[in-house]
C-alpha cells in the first residue's frame, strides 16, 4: 500500500494533526496544521515525505495555528473552505479570546474550496470534500472513499461530538451534517477525529449518547 497516515496530537487543545503520505511518490498532504509547523515538517521528513498539501477542515485557531510558518517551511499550499475566511482573519482575536493574547496571523489561503463532494488529489490520494457544518461555518470532512477513511475533524469524536457553543455553531446543522453527511459513509468507515481516539461510524451510531439522544428527540 502507497498510502500511510502519521497523527500527531499538538497544541493547547490537544488537537490532531494528519500527514497523509505517498511511499512511491515520497510526498504528502497535511490536513489541519496544528501549532507546531517545526515538529509536523519533521515528523514527515522522517518518514521521508515532501510536504506537498496543506489542508484545514475548518479555521478554529487550534485547528490553523501553524498554517503561516508551515507554508513558509514547505511552499506547500494551503486550502481551506470560502465560508472559514472570517474566522481564520480573526485568529489574533481568538488567540484574546481563548487565552488572552493575540495568536500569530493564520496562512493566506491559496484556494478557497466551494464545493461539497469534489475530489481533492495528491499522487494516489484522493480525499472527497463533505460539507459537514455545524461545529463552525465552512467545515469540512475529508472522505477516502478507497479507504474507507474520513477526516471528521470536529463534527465528530468517539463517543462526543463538536460544541456548538461558540461564533456559528448550530447544534441542529451540525445534527444534520452527522446524520445526513457522515453517517450514510459506511458503519465500516473508520472516522479519524480532531480530538481523541480513533472510532468507526457504526460504532458512533450504536453507542453514542449524543446521536442517540438527538434520535430519541426527533421521535
Amino acid at each position: 500500500m502507497t498510502i500511510q497516515i502519521r497523527m500527531m496530537t499538538l497544541g493547547l487543545a490537544a488537537t490532531n494533526c494528519y500527514i497523509v503520505g505517498d511511499t512511491e511518490a515520497q510526498e504528502a498532504l497535511v490536513i489541519d496544521p496544528v501549532d507546531d509547523a517545526q515538529a509536523i515538517q519533521r515528523t514527515a521528513s522522517a518518514a521521508g515525505w515532501e510536504i506537498k498539501l496543506i489542508l484545514a477542515t475548518h479555521a478554529h485557531f487550534d485547528h490553523v495555528l501553524a498554517s503561516k510558518e508551515l507554508k513558509a517551511l514547505t511552499g506547500a499550499p494551503f486550502w481551506i473552505h470560502q465560508e472559514c475566511v472570517p474566522y481564520l482573519k480573526a485568529l489574533p482575536q481568538q488567540g484574546m479570546m481563548f487565552v488572552g493574547r493575540p495568536f500569530p496571523e493564520a496562512a493566506e489561503p491559496d484556494r478557497l474550496l466551494t464545493s461539497d463532494r469534489e475530489t481533492l488529489s495528491l499522487g494516489p490520494v484522493a480525499l472527497q470534500t463533505i460539507y459537514t457544518p455545524g461545529h463552525a461555518p465552512g467545515h469540512l470532512s475529508l472522505y477516502m472513499a478507497a479507504q474507507k477513511i474520513v477526516f471528521c475533524g470536529d463534527a465528530l469524536f468517539q463517543g462526543s461530538i463538536g460544541r456548538t457553543d461558540l461564533p456559528g455553531g448550530d447544534l441542529d446543522l451540525l445534527m444534520h451534517s452527522i446524520f445526513d453527511q457522515l453517517l450514510p459513509l459506511g458503519d465500516d468507515v473508520i472516522a479519524l477525529p480532531g480530538h481523541g481516539g480513533r472510532t468507526t461510524l457504526g460504532d458512533e451510531r450504536r453507542t453514542n449518547p449524543f446521536l442517540i439522544e438527538w434520535l430519541e428527540h426527533q421521535k
